[in-house]
């Protein structure tokens, strides 16, 4: 299933005024749930690192701290944890990453556009790219189930953060991740993945061997999010890719299917799972 020109067919939709597109953010963190997950880790950093502040570096006195943290958005996409993460404080930089040079320099007008000059866009590989000692957190979100060479991007990801920051990663889990696992399909349901799922073990032994000291993970995707995301994800894809009339359908049908799609991604967040198509890991440097 081709899912990438299905989002850049919606994102040119959001994309021709700054209110529209700011709407489509707005829209995107309401029915994917994976942005219900993160964006609580996001918030539970942040309340962390302005509570420690100068604390968490081990030696305070060894240098002057930066005046607000920098983060990288490693595989930004469409910029939308750019735009909530550089709306949380001026104080926050983020760097945002991404291989491709269209939504790069599509990003760059937008954010220019509404003024928030406390993010960047750059292109860049992440099996190329780092900056030494340089971010305080890195937010790679659905990202590594698309890149080979994972173990070389944990790599560049240790050597970037700063002593005590955080890598935050989301992504399929190897329990039915790219729903794998459905009856009627043997492959992943996106074709642009290079590997199905991360089992939570060894995603975080790969982590360990990039140098990290400490991983936590979890999983997210549990039954409720499973349903909901058949709803409200995989079934508007699987009719907008045997016709782009659909989009004519589309409104409707999230008008029945929203309200629910709202509460299992609710639901989602607030139980904790055994298991789930879904990861959240943690590492720190």
């Amino acid at each position: 299933m081709q899912y990438d020109p299905i989002k850049k067919s919606l994102g040119n939709i959001f994309n021709r005024t700054p209110w529209l597109r700011i709407l489509f953010y707005h829209l995107l963190d309401l029915l994917l749930l994976r942005t219900w997950h993160v964006k609580k880790a996001l918030r539970s950093w942040r309340k962390t690192e302005a509570c420690l502040g100068p604390a968490r570096i081990p030696n305070p006195g060894s240098r002057i701290p930066d005046p607000g943290s920098r983060i990288l958005d490693a595989g930004s996409g469409f910029g939308q944890y750019s735009y909530f993460l550089s709306g949380m404080s001026h104080n926050l930089m983020v760097d945002a990453v991404d291989v491709k040079e269209e939504q790069i320099a599509d990003c760059n007008s937008f954010f220019q556009t509404i003024g928030r000059t406390n993010v960047q866009f750059a292109v860049a590989d992440l099996t190329t790219f780092s900056k030494p000692d340089n971010y305080d957190l890195i937010l790679s979100v659905d990202v590594m189930e698309h890149i080979l060479e994972d173990e070389t991007v944990f790599r560049n990801f240790h050597q970037s953060l700063k002593s005590g920051g955080m890598v935050l990663i989301s992504t399929p889990s190897d329990q039915g991740g790219s729903d794998v696992h459905d009856h009627d399909e043997e492959e992943s349901f996106i074709d642009e993945h290079v590997r199905d799922g991360y089992n939570i073990q060894e995603i975080q032994e790969k982590l360990k061997r990039a140098g990290f000291g400490k991983t936590k993970a979890h999983f997210t995707y549990g039954t409720p999010g499973q349903i909901g995301w058949h709803l409200s994800m995989k079934y508007p894809i699987k009719m907008l890719n045997t016709s782009k009339l659909f989009f004519i359908l589309l409104p409707f049908y999230y008008v029945i299917i929203f309200p629910v799609a709202l509460l299992l991604n609710f639901l989602d967040v607030k139980v904790k799972h055994k298991r789930g198509t879904g990861l959240i890991v943690k590492a720190w440097k």
